[in-house]
């Protein structure tokens, strides 16, 4: 589907809709600089459904129209938690004001993903569960946004990730058969 400039917004709500076969609740995070964020910008929260059993949460208007590499981010939660809101705009907010994210980069959380959990960065990655429905969304006629999974991980696994590569970690992640959703779970090297 190609967008018309107007309506942005609504055509990645839509199309993440379509692919979660869920509606969403809108949320953004009062605090801070957040004017240096997209007007738009804002988190979305699609709770579980009887296809899949666990929250998820994603940054919409991360990026902009005109963006050279357009993307956003998702991360999953076996709770409902409003504090994602908060790390997913501090992602966003890092991404637009420092330095632009990808593809198999990590980003310091600077704060556990949830809870106490040693997950305090996350590792973007290709949107595994979903596949490239979700990841290639056709905004212009030679152009594509990016929708990425935001893996939460630990320093061990960003060490090693950086002496290894990313093929390595996430070897590594499927052979635990790591619970991405599992705020307790321990390094896997």
């Amino acid at each position: 589907m190609l967008l018309a400039k107007n309506s942005y917004k609504d055509g990645i709500i839509m199309h993440c809709e379509n692919i979660w076969q869920s509606k969403c609740s809108i949320h953004t995070w009062g605090k801070g600089p957040i004017n240096k964020l997209p007007s738009e910008f804002g988190i979305l929260e699609f709770p579980p459904t009887s296809n899949r059993d666990m929250w998820t949460y994603l940054t919409c208007c991360m990026s902009q129209p005109n963006d050279q590499i357009g993307l956003e981010l998702h991360l999953f939660s076996s709770i409902q938690d409003l504090k994602l809101v908060e790390l997913l705009t501090t992602v966003a907010y890092f991404h637009r004001n420092t330095e632009s994210l990808g593809l198999r980069h990590t980003v310091n959380f600077g704060m556990p993903w949830q809870n106490s959990s040693q997950c305090s960065f996350g590792l973007i990655s290709l949107p595994y569960l979903d596949g490239p429905e979700l990841e290639n969304f056709k905004i212009k006629k030679n152009k594509v946004l990016k929708f990425y999974w935001l893996i939460p991980i630990t320093q061990k696994e960003v060490e090693y990730k950086m002496q290894n590569g990313v093929e390595a970690l996430e070897a590594k992640l499927e052979e635990n058969a790591f619970n991405y959703t599992n705020t307790k779970r321990i390094s896997v090297v």
